[in-house]
């Protein structure tokens, strides 16, 4: 009777261990200055969460996402990474929102050997760090703007203002349009960085003006291109063409601004319309749940979990090792499209859109291919 009843608990106990959950760890700025981009990704990945589970999980156990609140302090995100890795004992790991966050946790999941898919940061600088466990799903901070140079230098528009935020994902846009504007044949007339937290833009935007500048490129996040809209207002310069990183793909910022988001030119990463397989059921699925359309920031969190997906089955393990070596050669299509990096985990497969606003709607300008509205110029 003794070994019979060691046999059911050494059973129970095993059946316990089978359906223990897949735990997935993920800092996200919730609140803060990246919190409207935060959630968006915190929405996706519940969304996947609920899809995976429905498959029969990850290797046949259910799947637990679970998102900590980082406050858009990368401080506060070095130790929740440490937190959950050395006492939650997550098996595997999500990367947090924004260039900035990533680079300052890059250490700690180095540190572990956890191999950290990043839907949230495209600084190219990221995987110039000798990480053998950062993989990317964004096209590179320098190429963001190429399409939209592209763009310019179609039209009779040849001159070109930049403005950046002071931090690593602008001024790497930065960089690489200055590099590319050349390449184009088009000049770029002014340059300069201004402090990230400023709020107001128009001291910046009148150097800008006053270099005679045909279109202006504003580097930055969601408060400097609502910033940045608000100082051309005030200061009465209308720029024959406006291009600005981040905002203008988000409802909130026609929202905000109203008319005068109008023929404002946006990258972005994804939209509804594009042609990959299941992009249009995930718009449709996230709409009706959260009540707005998704950016490509919610796009590239769900996508990041169809590549996790990818990896695990590939490697038949949970093993950090294995799939890491699978996602550094995996090549995968998900709902942004093509997955797949360089040596160094940075991705070459996927390609940017230019968005314009136009009549309250994001229509794709480039490209061409992808177009559903020709771009329109002041």
């Amino acid at each position: 009777m003794h070994y019979v009843f060691l046999m059911m608990l050494s059973l129970m106990a095993a059946a316990a261990q089978a359906v223990e959950p897949v735990k997935i760890g993920v800092s996200l700025s919730l609140t803060g200055k990246y919190a409207e981009l935060g959630r968006m990704s915190q929405n996706a990945y519940k969304l996947w969460e609920t899809d995976i589970n429905r498959q029969n999980g990850l290797l046949g156990r259910p799947v637990r996402v679970m998102v900590v609140d980082d406050k858009s302090d990368a401080q506060i995100a070095k130790e929740i990474y440490r937190r959950l890795i050395e006492e939650d004992k997550v098996d595997l790991i999500f990367g947090p929102y924004s260039s900035e966050i990533t680079q300052a946790v890059l250490p700690i999941t180095d540190k572990h050997r956890s191999p950290m898919l990043v839907a949230g940061a495209a600084a190219d600088k990221l995987w110039q760090q000798n990480s053998r466990y950062i993989f990317g799903v964004y096209v590179g901070a320098k190429r963001y703007a190429v399409s939209f140079l592209e763009l310019l230098a179609s039209s009779d528009i040849n001159t070109v203002a930049l403005v950046s935020a002071d931090e690593i994902f602008s001024k790497d846009v930065a960089d690489g349009t200055k590099v590319w504007a050349g390449r184009f044949g088009l000049n770029v007339v002014h340059s300069e960085v201004f402090k990230t937290g400023d709020s107001n833009l128009d001291e910046a935007l009148l150097r800008a003006k006053k270099s005679g500048a045909q279109a202006l490129m504003v580097c930055g996040h969601f408060d400097e291109s609502i910033n940045a809209q608000l100082a051309l207002k005030r200061i009465g310069w209308h720029p024959r063409a406006v291009y600005s990183t981040v905002g203008p793909v988000l409802q909130k910022y026609r929202d905000v601004l109203k008319a005068d988001s109008e023929y404002v030119f946006a990258p972005s990463q994804w939209e509804p319309s594009v042609p990959f397989p299941g992009a249009k059921d995930f718009a449709a699925k996230y709409q009706q749940s959260f009540n707005v359309m998704p950016s490509y920031h919610a796009a590239n969190a769900y996508a990041v979990g169809q590549i996790l997906e990818a990896a695990v089955n590939k490697a038949a393990s949970l093993d950090r090792e294995k799939i890491r070596n699978v996602l550094s050669s995996l090549d995968a299509m998900t709902i942004i499209g093509r997955y797949g990096v360089d040596g160094a985990g940075k991705q070459v497969r996927h390609f940017a859109l230019t968005v314009q606003l136009q009549n309250g709607k994001k229509e794709i300008v480039a490209p061409k291919e992808l177009m559903t509205a020709k771009p329109i110029w002041k």
